[in-house]
């Protein structure tokens, strides 16, 4: 006898395959679009679609009735290449943005670099610095 419970987590498994399809996977729905490839996910309205360029994934992108959009923007595609294109940009901005806000150095990491190599704000920081002895050793 087939409960209703082993029906759903068959159903289960079964949808879990088709979502986790590669794009080189022969039963993938793909769509190839100048320089990236759409997989379709799941979905009938908007149907879903991972983005990946080269061979990493990006994002997905959802295909409505009308237009094409991404998750990272409220605006509307007419095509699917445009959408992907948005994702792309944002996220290469965003990269870009992480990168440059590194962390500091440490007061710490300031005194080991040579002082002709100190800027005039990592020395007003330095002059502001009062280190924390928790042990002292005679020298």
């Amino acid at each position: 006898m087939i409960s209703p419970l082993s029906l759903q987590q068959t159903q289960l498994e079964e949808s879990l395959d088709k979502i986790l399809l590669s794009p080189t996977d022969p039963n993938a729905e793909v769509m190839e679009i100048l320089g990236y490839k759409l997989v379709y996910v799941n979905g009938a309205c908007p149907r879903n679609y991972r983005v990946y360029k080269a061979h990493s994934m990006i994002g997905v992108i959802f295909q409505h009735i009308t237009y094409w959009s991404n998750g990272v923007d409220s605006l509307r595609y007419a095509e699917p290449v445009d959408a992907a294109v948005g994702l792309d940009e944002f996220l290469t901005v965003a990269g870009r943005l992480t990168a440059t806000t590194k962390q500091l150095p440490t007061e710490e990491e300031l005194l080991d670099k040579e002082f002709d190599a100190l800027t005039s704000e990592e020395w007003e920081r330095l002059k502001k610095y009062v280190p924390q002895v928790k042990d002292l050793v005679a020298a």
